[in-house]
């Protein structure tokens, strides 16, 4: 697959052919193949490139409101899965919008500040903000381990962002810290992002516990090429 020096739309192309077969021999794509399409081409949107992914897929589908309709779970779940950082009110940190602080509706909790808010997926853009009260059993081994995550942020992450969420899962506490850094850097044709996720569940008792942590690596590259390379551990 060939592409100008700069042309970013033919990303799309990579995941295309799978799709010709919905519309063999003439058939019509129906609205819930037309949102699937979209939907998978918005989740494999590369590191700050959803803007322009979104807009080539609404061309494409030339309906808005289905669009907005069907492809909103899409939205959501790509922001979630990439620890997408917001600025909110009343805090000097950034936060992640996760699985992990999900309230259900679009609405997402930062223990830190200890308020909830209204986050719009498309915007990137927090709002409604409501007073949250953390969990008291979990929140001070939650609070001393965000203590800990955003020093080991700063020391070493250029741009890092950091979020520590307490849960309580069958008697045992959860404490799940996120890390994301990014560069963009669509001047020179590459974009990258990291992320990892880091789970730690001990009973109340402290007597064991089980640590668990995933991270990722993903950079597009477009200069004279097209490839996309997504590292997990």
């Amino acid at each position: 697959m060939e592409n100008s020096k700069n042309d970013k739309s033919t990303k799309l192309s990579a995941t295309q052919p799978k799709y010709l077969n919905m519309a063999s021999d003439g058939d019509e794509i129906s609205d819930q193949e037309k949102v699937q399409i979209v939907s998978d081409f918005i989740l494999h949107s590369p590191p700050g490139e959803f803007n322009e992914v979104f807009n080539d897929v609404r061309k494409l589908l030339n309906n808005d409101d289905l669009l907005k309709e069907g492809a909103s779970g899409a939205f959501a779940q790509y922001n979630k899965d990439q620890l997408i950082p917001v600025r909110i009110e009343n805090s000097d940190n950034l936060v992640l919008i996760t699985e992990y602080n999900d309230l259900g509706n679009n609405r997402f909790f930062d223990p830190r500040s200890k308020q909830s808010f209204k986050y719009d997926h498309l915007r990137k853009e927090a709002s409604e903000y409501q007073t949250y009260v953390p969990d008291a059993s979990s929140e001070p081994w939650r609070a001393a381990l965000d203590t800990e995550f955003i020093e080991y942020t700063k020391n070493h992450y250029k741009d890092g962002v950091c979020s520590v969420v307490a849960r309580i899962n069958s008697g045992n506490i959860v404490l799940t810290a996120c890390i994301e850094d990014h560069q963009f850097q669509p001047k020179n044709y590459w974009n990258g992002r990291w992320r990892s996720q880091w789970s730690i569940a001990f009973n109340s008792n402290c007597t064991s516990a089980e640590i668990r942590g995933i991270l990722k690596a993903q950079v597009h590259y477009y200069e004279e090429g097209n490839v996309q390379l997504l590292i997990g551990l």
